[in-house]
C-alpha cells in the first residue's frame, strides 16, 4: 500500500483526509440534530448549541495543534504554519466543543444536559475521520513509533510503525458497543447504578481522554513537560476537572450480580 491512498476512479481522485473528514462531519452533524429532537431541545436552541459547539471545536482544535507541534516552530517555521493551517486535533476539538456548548447554554439559560445527544455522533465521526488519517500516511502525523509487531505499517519512511489510528478506531467501536449494551433496558434493570441524563457523555469523555492519554505514549510527538505531550496534558486537565464524577461512573459497568 502506498500512502496517501487517494479515493476515486481514474483521473478523479480525492485526498483521503478530505474525503473521510467530510463524511465524518456530515454523519456527526446529522446524527446530532436527530438526537436533539429526541432529547426535546427546541429547534432555535438546537441550532445555537450546534453552532456553539462547532465554533468551540474549531478554536480548540487549532490551539491544541499549535501547542502539540510548537517544537517545529523553532526548526521549520514554514512547515509549522502550514501544519497550523491544515492540522487539527480531536482532543482539542472535543474539549473546545464542550466549552463552546456550555457557554452557549449559559447564554441561552438552558440547564438540561445535552451531552448524551453527541455521544454516538462523536464516536462514529471520530472513527470515520481516523480512517482518513490512516490512509493519509506520514503527512497526517498521527502514526505511532517504530515497532517489531507483525501488524506494524510502513507509512512511507521505511519503518514499521504502530497504526495508532486503527487502534483508536477499534477502541471507539468497542466503546460504542459497550455503551449500547449498557443503555439497554435489560442491563438498566439489573444495574446497580441506573444511567441518568448526562452520564453517557461523561463516561464517553472520560474513557476517550484516558485512552488518548495512554496511546500518545507510543506516538513520536514533542514531550515538553514530564515526558508528556500537549494533548496528554489537556487530557489530564480535563480528567481532573471531571474527577468528582469518577467514583460515580466507576459503577457504570457493574451489575448487582457482581
Amino acid at each position: 500500500m502506498n500512502f496517501p491512498v487517494y479515493i476515486g476512479v481514474g483521473a478523479f481522485k480525492l485526498h483521503p483526509h478530505l474525503f473521510f473528514e467530510a463524511i465524518a462531519y456530515s454523519v456527526a452533524l446529522r446524527l446530532s440534530l436527530r438526537n436533539f429532537r429526541r432529547h426535546g431541545v427546541s429547534p432555535p436552541h438546537r441550532s445555537s448549541i450546534v453552532v456553539g459547539g462547532l465554533a468551540g471545536a474549531l478554536i480548540g482544535a487549532k490551539v491544541l495543534v499549535m501547542l502539540q507541534h510548537i517544537d517545529i516552530f523553532w526548526q521549520h517555521r514554514e512547515q509549522f504554519f502550514w501544519l497550523l493551517l491544515q492540522g487539527k486535533t480531536i482532543v482539542g476539538a472535543l474539549l473546545g466543543a464542550v466549552i463552546g456548548v456550555e457557554i452557549t447554554k449559559k447564554i441561552l439559560g438552558i440547564k438540561q444536559s445535552t451531552g448524551d445527544a453527541f455521544v454516538y455522533p462523536l464516536i462514529l465521526g471520530t472513527a470515520i475521520g481516523r480512517l482518513g488519517c490512516f490512509l493519509t500516511g506520514l503527512s497526517d502525523r498521527t502514526y505511532g513509533i517504530a515497532t517489531d509487531l507483525p501488524w506494524g505499517v510502513d507509512f512511507g519512511d521505511g519503518l514499521l510503525r504502530h497504526p495508532t489510528q486503527l487502534y483508536e478506531i477499534a477502541f471507539l467501536l468497542i466503546l460504542m458497543i459497550f455503551l449500547r449494551v449498557r443503555s439497554s433496558k435489560t442491563w438498566q434493570h439489573q444495574a446497580r447504578y441506573p444511567i441518568q441524563s448526562g452520564d453517557l457523555f461523561k463516561f464517553y469523555l472520560i474513557s476517550y481522554l484516558s485512552f488518548r492519554f495512554l496511546i500518545d505514549f507510543i506516538k513520536p510527538d514533542f514531550h515538553p513537560v514530564l515526558g508528556l505531550t500537549a494533548i496528554q496534558i489537556a487530557c489530564l486537565l480535563a480528567l481532573v476537572y471531571y474527577r468528582n464524577s469518577l467514583p460515580k461512573l466507576l459503577s457504570f459497568s457493574v451489575k448487582n450480580s457482581l
